[in-house]
């Protein structure tokens, strides 16, 4: 008996993926849920992992292009050959659950997936996947399908929510829903959350050779398989993002009409409905702000609780952390914007059409930065038991700030980035990061960190290190300050600089010299493109 790994769906938009890696070999021993392979799409990298326990088979070879729904391998069982696995119907849960009617020779190859399934017996669990290395448990933040409601194979069900990423839980068959966990439970890996049961009676038959992963086609064709959510299954689904903003704003997401694709509603829908929803509120609460008695007081005094997400746990807990554990320092710093501002009036029209990004502040202060590391290594160091680890690369870390909290996102080998590379790394970045779409990979393994305080107006601060890094630069608002230059006083933008680093291995002299060299090369920013 044999089961077919298949590409599984990865995102409305997403058609394809790539074979990136396989993590075994064809022919080996695989345990149920055990990572085979990785996969790799234009917005995050994943894992795919055996449905059960078996003989690997491998079908496609790394750096294959895969359309959803594709076969990379087979798992067979007990020795089972590649022609028992020919004969089996192309719906893998049919073949998990009925192995007798996997066998059967008689089966034909056009054979609807669901029939097997018609009966009501069958039950599938669905589980937990692994979705990291590192990561053990994960939060269920919101049941997209109710209790009892008709499912879609491979049709999203929920929200699961780990301390670094968002990611949806779809279904592995057709059926019946019965939850078992609810929302807001933390969930180990491999702990089971919901079962599917038998096949769904409004669900029309699906040939077997249609290709996988077409959900809302499907659905398309026989409306009475959503009767309330229209077209396709996300109407009417807000994105993660979305629904965090209606969850805190006490909407409720049936009553917004969304604009994104097959009517998913979006972050601006959502912004939409709450401005819309206040406004009743704000009129029913004028009669109260005068009563009989001035003693009175105006106003709603009602509170509202919410539970930490894990995203915002673990900033907590690691910011604590590096306040305990460090000998933390900020040394101080201004320097005057006028040079760089002139060269970017004067150029960043040209500089956007010849390579398509803006010309921004950050591009000039992560170059000033990877420079200052060249002769200031020890700013870029870590401390690693008892051993002080020097790379001699620059992975440089942007602070974002997301719908979920901070992230920080890494420039690999910055220091051998044109401007241009840089702004356009930091775009990509930066909105993978709005959508809650970074990997984990994205957001590890940085050697030095810049964050801007400016963009929200401080004027200065001191930064906290992000651990097991050494030191964060902190820039801040540009104001224009009196300032004497040449014996006389003139007007120029400033900007002030922090620098928080360990004192632990970085000494003053180093800390105090690396933010003067970021001072002198970003008010000459000609020494950026020269090197010197």
């Amino acid at each position: 008996m044999s089961l077919e790994i298949k590409v599984p769906p990865v995102g409305e938009s997403i058609t394809e993926v790539t074979l990136s890696a396989w993590k075994k070999q064809d022919g080996d021993q695989v345990e149920m849920d055990e990572v085979i392979a990785e996969l790799e799409s234009d917005k995050a990298t994943f894992e795919l992992t055996a449905e059960k326990a078996g003989t690997l088979k491998i079908s496609a070879a790394e750096g294959d292009t895969l359309a959803i729904g594709a076969v990379v391998a087979t798992i067979e069982e007990g020795g089972a050959t590649a022609a028992t696995a020919d004969k089996a119907p192309a719906a893998p849960v049919a073949v998990k659950d009925e192995p007798a009617k996997a066998e059967s020779p008689a089966a034909p190859a056009n054979a609807p997936a669901p029939a097997p399934e018609q009966g009501g017996s069958s039950s599938l669990e669905i589980k937990v996947p692994p979705v990291g290395e590192s990561i053990t448990e994960v939060t269920l933040s919101r049941w997209i399908k109710k209790d009892g409601e008709a499912v879609e194979m491979d049709e999203a069900i929920a929200e699961l929510e780990s301390d670094k990423a968002t990611f949806e839980l779809t279904a592995e068959k057709a059926g019946t829903l019965k939850t078992i966990a609810a929302e807001g439970d933390t969930l180990a890996i491999g702990a089971v959350v919901c079962t599917i049961e038998g096949g769904s009676a409004a669900a029309p038959a699906k040939p077997a050779d249609a290709p996988a992963g077409n959900v809302a086609d499907a659905i398309n064709e026989s409306p009475q398989a959503s009767p309330s959510k229209g077209t396709t299954y996300a109407s009417g689904t807000p994105s993660p993002a979305a629904a965090k903003i209606l969850a805190e704003k006490g909407v409720d997401p049936a009553g917004v009409s969304g604009t994104g694709v097959d009517g998913r509603i979006t972050k601006g829908d959502a912004l939409s409905a709450q401005a819309q929803s206040q406004k009743p509120k704000v009129e029913s609460q004028k009669p109260a702000t005068a009563p009989a008695s001035p003693a009175a007081p105006a106003g709603s005094r009602t509170d509202r609780r919410e539970k930490m997400s894990s995203l915002r746990k673990t900033v907590a807990k690691r910011l604590v952390a590096v306040k305990n554990e460090t000998a933390m320092l900020t040394t101080f710093n201004e320097v005057d914007m006028s040079p760089i501002m002139e060269l970017r009036g004067k150029y960043k029209d040209k500089f956007k059409e010849k390579h398509g990004v803006g010309l921004g502040f950050m591009s000039f202060f992560t170059k000033a930065v990877t420079e200052a590391l060249k002769e200031w290594p020890a700013v870029g160091a870590r401390i690693e038991g008892e051993e002080v680890v020097y790379s001699n690369f620059a992975d440089i870390s942007i602070a974002v700030s997301a719908p979920k909290g901070l992230v920080v996102p890494v420039i690999r080998n910055a220091e051998s980035m044109t401007l241009a590379e840089i702004e356009k790394a930091i775009v990509v970045l930066a909105g993978k990061a709005r959508e809650n779409k970074l990997t984990i990979d994205e957001m590890t393994g940085g050697t030095f960190t810049i964050t801007n305080g400016g963009v929200f107006g401080s004027m200065m601060s001191t930064p906290i290190i992000n651990s097991p890094q050494s030191a964060i630069l902190g820039m801040h608002n540009i104001v224009e300050r009196p300032v004497a230059v040449n014996g006389q006083v003139v007007i120029r933008p400033m900007m002030y600089l922090a620098l928080s680093y360990d004192h632990r291995i970085i000494d003053g002299r180093e800390s105090v010299s690396f933010l003067v060299r970021v001072k002198q090369l970003l008010e000459d920013p000609a020494r950026l493109l020269l090197g010197v």
